[in-house]
């Protein structure tokens, strides 16, 4: 697969402009849920049915996945299949650039959970200095 990147300094800083289409992609990357939706998915490397979905995501609502599943299709990174049965059953599925997708999300998910405890301990540290009265400089 072909990529269209520039290197130069130019270029690139156009990404950082309001009005460049990455910002919506990257604006949708970075939503909490979908890291979760594209995670689950990649990791069951199978299609899973929306209430299997909901039960391994402790704390998202019905509204909120549902809400993430039609923005993940509606920008091609899940397939949703509705097979004929009574009542229907529905599949959620990564489709090739969500398999892609999915290895960024999981990249970041492992770094989070391998450097979780520093970054809780520069927490604490930051809000213990923050509660102390700061001291003239001399």
């Amino acid at each position: 697969m072909e990529t269209n990147r520039s290197e130069t300094p130019e270029d690139w800083a156009a990404v950082y402009r309001r009005d460049c289409p990455s910002r919506t992609v990257v604006e949708m990357l970075a939503n909490k849920w979908v890291l979760y939706v594209l995670g689950a998915l990649r990791r069951h490397d199978r299609p899973m049915r929306f209430s299997e979905l909901r039960r391994l995501l402790d704390g998202i609502t019905q509204k909120m996945l549902t809400q993430t599943l039609r923005a993940l299709e509606r920008d091609g990174l899940v397939n949703r299949t509705v097979y004929p049965t009574v009542p229907p059953r529905v599949e959620y599925g990564l489709t090739e650039l969500g398999v892609e997708a999915g290895r960024l999300t999981s990249a970041i998910g492992a770094w989070s959970v391998e450097h979780a405890q520093q970054v809780l301990a520069a927490r604490r540290d930051f809000d213990d200095r923050a509660a102390t009265a700061p001291e003239p400089v001399r």
